[in-house]
């Protein structure tokens, strides 16, 4: 079990420092018989002598001293420097919305200062990081948050539809009513599933509900393929599917637009380096394309 303490750390260095048992008491303020009990206890500890004893002349350190001391001064400085809430920050720790971090993540990491620690996650474990205090923020849409979560709005997004560069509706306006009709392609995500869903019947609408894909980019090779029409708020630049397919993406007219959000638990308060990040990230002029 370690039994060294701070304190005999401290008187060590300090009769390194200036060289003998009396000059560092009066420095630490601490009587002399005091400071060398302490330094002949952390000696019988060691099982090494820390300093040369020689009358009349300063105490040096031994050859073992030497290299124990210099250890012993930087962890000294170390923990000063905690104390003192000056000790190096962490990483960061940022979750991700799985859709959204093929979007803006990189392009936020090349704009931000601050280090950060990357977690891509989807919704329900990203609400139960930020309750368990696993991440420090998180960019997501505002679905499934509890009440205890804060909120920075950073954009509002209107969803889209997305199809085939030849699909009939190409042209039109398309509204919640004219895409109920059509076979529907949607992600697979809980909560995206279930916010797609209310858009129409919130409307006395029901949807005719064909694929369930399990990514964004697989919802949108289906679409580009003619299998139906993909809906979603996250809109890729990409005007081609992965498997190469060209296809439209167009706004939903008369669908409400959906916040992105960057949010951390009230009960977790944020580092100076998350304080310092989130300012960067509230502040970026365009944070989607």
């Amino acid at each position: 079990m370690l039994s060294l303490t701070l304190r005999q750390l401290e008187y060590a260095v300090a009769v390194a420092r200036h060289g003998g048992v009396t000059t560092a008491a009066e420095a630490l303020h601490v009587s002399q018989p005091a400071l060398s009990v302490a330094l002949a206890q952390l000696e019988a500890q060691l099982g090494h002598p820390l300093f040369l004893r020689r009358a009349g002349g300063p105490m040096v350190p031994t050859s073992f001293g030497r290299g124990w001391l210099e250890a012993a001064e930087a962890q000294l400085h170390g923990l000063v420097q905690l104390m003192a809430g000056a000790a190096p920050a962490p990483p960061v720790r940022l979750a991700v919305f799985e859709d959204l971090a093929p979007v803006l993540l990189a392009p936020l990491l090349r704009q931000v200062r601050t280090p950060v620690a990357p977690q891509v996650m989807g919704f329900e474990a990203l609400a139960e990081a930020l309750r368990r205090g696993q991440t420090d923020l998180a960019l997501t849409w505002d679905l499934g948050l509890e009440a205890g979560i804060a909120r920075s709005e950073l954009a509002r997004v209107v969803p889209h539809a997305v199809m085939a560069a030849e699909h009939p509706l190409a042209g039109a306006d398309l509204t919640l009513a004219l895409l109920a009709d059509q076979p529907l392609i949607l992600a697979d995500q809980g909560l995206s599933l279930g916010h797609m869903r209310a858009l129409f019947s919130q409307r006395g609408l029901v949807p005719r509900l064909t694929h369930r894909c399990a990514t964004l980019e697989l919802m949108r090779s289906f679409a580009a393929n003619g299998l139906g029409v993909g809906l979603s708020y996250t809109r890729p630049a990409a005007t081609v599917s992965a498997d190469g397919a060209p296809l439209l993406c167009r706004p939903i007219t008369d669908a409400p637009g959906e916040p992105v959000v960057l949010a951390h638990a009230q009960a977790n308060p944020l580092s100076a380096a998350a304080r310092q990040l989130a300012a960067e990230i509230t502040g970026l002029p365009r944070l989607l394309p």
